[in-house]
């Protein structure tokens, strides 16, 4: 059965192509039968990993965000790179950006932070079992690495230092694995 509210492609024009990014502008058949536009953005996908020390606090990183023109608190989390598994990419950037590495994951569930104008997707994992390598960071990547309980990564939430829909997102997640035991 064929969803009511489907949008059926007609035409796709790529009108911009960038290093991470692509723009679409697309004609549609609306459910209505007229014809509408849709523009939109293709991305490659990501990851966000909630890294879980021994002692029960969340690795976070402040990283400067160019689009909104400051440093935000987040989880780390990174994008796929063409063709690659998204555990393999979670393990990667969790060292990369952290510099721990784990055997231990739990794959959660997945996101789409901008339904409106991008397909973007983000894949949420736990991590537990942590042991501390050292970083790697990516060149031009600078990042401070700090940690917090739940509770005072959940009442950064409601307090605004944590505004990153990825981060609130897993944090969402995070509060109901971490009760599980």
């Amino acid at each position: 059965m064929t969803d009511p509210l489907h949008e059926a492609q007609l035409s796709s024009d790529m009108v911009f192509e960038g290093q991470l990014l692509k723009v679409y502008r697309d004609q549609v058949r609306l459910p209505d039968g007229k014809d509408g536009v849709r523009e939109y953005i293709k991305h490659p996908g990501a990851v966000v990993v909630i890294p879980v020390l021994a002692d029960g606090r969340l690795v976070f990183e402040r990283q400067f965000r160019y689009p909104v023109g400051q440093a935000f608190l987040e989880l780390p989390a990174g994008k796929l790179d063409p063709d690659e598994d998204i555990l393999d990419c979670a393990r990667r950037e969790l060292q990369e950006e952290t510099g721990y590495v784990t055997e231990q994951w739990r794959y959660l569930g997945v996101m789409h932070p901008c339904i409106g104008y991008s397909n973007e997707r983000i894949e949420i994992f736990l991590a537990t079992g942590l042991e501390h390598v050292g970083h790697a960071w990516d060149d031009g990547e600078f990042l401070e690495i700090l940690t917090l309980s739940l509770e005072e990564a959940r009442e950064a939430v409601f307090d605004g230092r944590i505004t990153d829909a990825k981060t609130i997102t897993a944090l969402f997640w995070a509060e109901r694995e971490l009760a599980k035991g």
